[in-house]
């Protein structure tokens, strides 16, 4: 695994007064370790947000909504986490525009894609509306969400749903 290509950004601490965020990021098509590095430094300018960390990359198989599809595209995955202080629906507008300036076409549920942008966590915050529903609702049994976050973060908790190492070990499988 490698960390994903960092583009020119500042890290720094958490800003007061904002809430800790967690990004799920994903690609299949394309370049996907330049399109996760291009994505990366966007979301690094979106007014509001400081990136507090970088994960590793983490390759995993295509995930369909009938299961695992071994003949597609292998993802690059990778998580960022970063301080925010605006509301999780300007948040998912900013990581929409992204994914759109990337090239993502929303046709069918789970297929293959340039882009994939998912907000995982908002502070502390549990809610599901129309639009959004955070946690995000199947983080805990996804290993690739799970690993990249325990990477950069092995004290992890997914609000909610408890800490991350424990949900990847509850998975099983050697990771």
């Amino acid at each position: 695994m490698s960390p994903i290509p960092r583009p020119h950004i500042r890290m720094s601490p958490a800003m007061p007064g904002a809430a800790s965020v967690v990004l799920a990021l994903g690609s299949n098509l394309g370049d996907s370790a330049a399109i996760l590095r291009d994505a990366a430094r966007e979301l690094a300018e979106v007014p509001g947000l400081q990136l507090t960390g970088v994960s590793p990359l983490y390759e995993s198989a295509a995930v369909k909504a009938d299961g695992v599809d071994h003949d597609a595209p292998r993802y690059q995955n990778g998580i960022l986490t970063a301080a925010y202080t605006g509301t999780p629906h300007e948040l998912l507008a900013a990581a929409n525009g992204i994914e759109a300036r990337h090239g993502r076409v929303r046709e069918g549920r789970w297929g293959d894609r340039t882009l994939d942008i998912d907000i995982i966590a908002f502070g502390e915050l549990e809610f599901d509306d129309a639009a959004l529903t955070i946690p995000h609702p199947r983080a805990a049994e996804r290993d690739f969400v799970l690993v990249p976050w325990l990477q950069l973060d092995p004290e992890a908790v997914l609000p909610g749903r408890g800490r991350v190492d424990q949900l990847l070990a509850a998975l099983g499988g050697d990771r």
